[in-house]
């Protein structure tokens, strides 16, 4: 019954799907599809050294997001040429003398060292940095600071010759921790660029911090393993094969975070304004999450996982793990997709390619259905009714907050048109978004003359 849902799955995406044509191109993706085949390359070599030289520690694992991170700027300088792209703000043929740009370094330096002063006393501050898992990024942050430090100096200074407009939201902030007033001054700051700047930061000293917390744990399992003690087995090689996908999650994402740099046009242009889309996102990472356990919205309670369930069917487990498999996969493409460019509430450049020609949200949506077959949060240990409905009910909300997440997302990247764009490209053309439509006019809920203001159509 299984084997034969897959087709028609299939089949039904290909229904809804169109291939698009010269009548209707779908719009230029930001990041090429080479970018991240470059960075997959530069990763599964290096974790063939480690495994062949036994590197399996935290070090090792941060040379990864190295391996990884320069095939990407290569290849995104060399081939893509990103570097020259009018959205980085920058003119090569034109430096500016640099008498000219040297007190807007300064004040610009003001402004990102109090910045990061800020977010390293955040980090003093919140008892949960420096236990568990996050010690190791708190170490991280400590041996690199006063190197980033010192290298910020030269770098300011030399890219504020090659800016177009080197008053970025650093420098406004600058202007407004020295005490620069508006008071008829032609250079006085602007609260909004502060409050970019500020978010902008707010987003990488979070993330990036949680993100190197988790790079060390799959990659070392992933050394270590051993090959011939999983083959024959379908539950291990499904675990295994979906502890890679998020070991290549985990350091495209990392890299997209220690990588938001404007020569590479993977710049925040704008980070999430809406207080919505900040609680959405937030309350899936610690030390706010509320899915994890003894959370309240923690759907695990007596729950067993799938191999526990399907123990015995052979068939059943090798096509229950490879459809998890796959799910992981997307979610992991995803990621790759982006390239330098991953983070969270963030506009980094509008992608089109990839899994994003299917739907606008293919992480969320793999991800909400492998917790879905792979907790079996309907069935549990204990034979309690109740525990069946709570954890069924708990996963549904879990699977509506992102919802919610990609609802306030699609609200931020409207602001960009080439967003809009590419979201009337995919009511047209994406299976997932075709398929969505089709069934709420079916319903009533949803009519084409509504058209796209003031939201979109919601998110998968």
């Amino acid at each position: 019954m299984f084997t034969a849902c897959l087709p028609l799955l299939v089949k039904t995406l290909v229904m809804f799907g169109r291939n698009a044509n010269a009548a209707d191109p779908r719009p230029e993706s930001a990041v090429s599809t080479g970018v991240g085949v470059a960075g997959l390359l530069g990763l599964f070599a290096w974790i063939a050294i480690a495994r062949q030289y036994g590197m399996d520690g935290p070090y090792s694992a941060l040379a990864a997001c190295f391996a990884c991170a320069v095939p990407m700027v290569i290849w995104s300088l060399l081939k893509d040429k990103v570097h020259l792209r009018p959205s980085t703000g920058i003119d090569w043929n034109n430096p500016k003398p640099f008498k000219e740009t040297i007190d807007v370094s300064i004040v610009k330096l003001a402004g990102l060292w109090a910045t990061w002063g800020i977010i390293a006393v955040i980090y003093c501050v919140g008892r949960w940095y420096w236990t568990g898992q996050y010690q190791f990024s708190m170490q991280m942050m400590e041996t690199v600071a006063p190197w980033l430090l010192a290298i910020s100096v030269p770098y300011v200074m030399f890219m504020d010759r090659f800016f177009v407009e080197p008053r970025d939201g650093a420098w406004h902030f600058g202007q407004f921790l020295m005490g620069f007033s508006s008071w008829g001054r032609s250079d006085e700051y602007s609260v909004e660029e502060i409050h970019h700047h500020l978010r902008a930061w707010a987003v990488k000293g979070f993330f990036l911090a949680f993100m190197i917390s988790i790079v060390p744990g799959g990659f070392g399992d992933l050394v270590r393993l051993d090959i011939n003690e999983i083959l024959g087995n379908p539950v291990a090689i499904a675990h295994w094969l979906i502890i890679a996908m998020f070991v290549v999650d985990v350091q495209f994402a990392t890299v997209g975070y220690l990588l938001t740099m404007k020569p590479l046009d993977a710049h925040i242009r704008t980070a999430n304004p809406y207080l919505s889309g900040w609680v959405a996102a937030l309350i899936c990472y610690p030390p706010f999450l509320l899915m994890g356990n003894n959370g309240p919205l923690d759907y695990h309670v007596n729950t067993a996982d799938w191999a526990y369930w399907l123990e015995g069917q052979t068939t059943i487990l090798w096509i229950w793990g490879g459809l998890l498999v796959f799910l992981t996969g997307v979610y992991a493409w995803a990621t790759v997709a982006f390239g330098l460019r991953f983070s969270n509430l963030t506009h980094r450049g509008i992608l089109t390619h990839g899994p994003y020609g299917w739907t606008k949200h293919p992480a969320y949506v793999a991800k909400n259905a492998y917790w879905w077959l792979a907790t079996m949060p309907f069935l549990v240990t204990s034979d309690s009714f109740t525990d069946m409905v709570r954890n069924a009910a708990l996963m549904a909300v879990v699977t509506g907050v992102y919802y919610w997440r990609a609802k306030t997302e699609e609200k931020h990247l409207l602001a960009d048109p080439a967003y809009k764009e590419y979201a009337e490209w995919m009511d047209r053309n994406g299976p997932i978004p075709r398929m969505v439509n089709w069934t709420k006019r079916k319903i009533g809920w949803w009519t084409p003359d509504q058209g796209r203001e003031p939201e979109v159509h919601p998110a998968e």
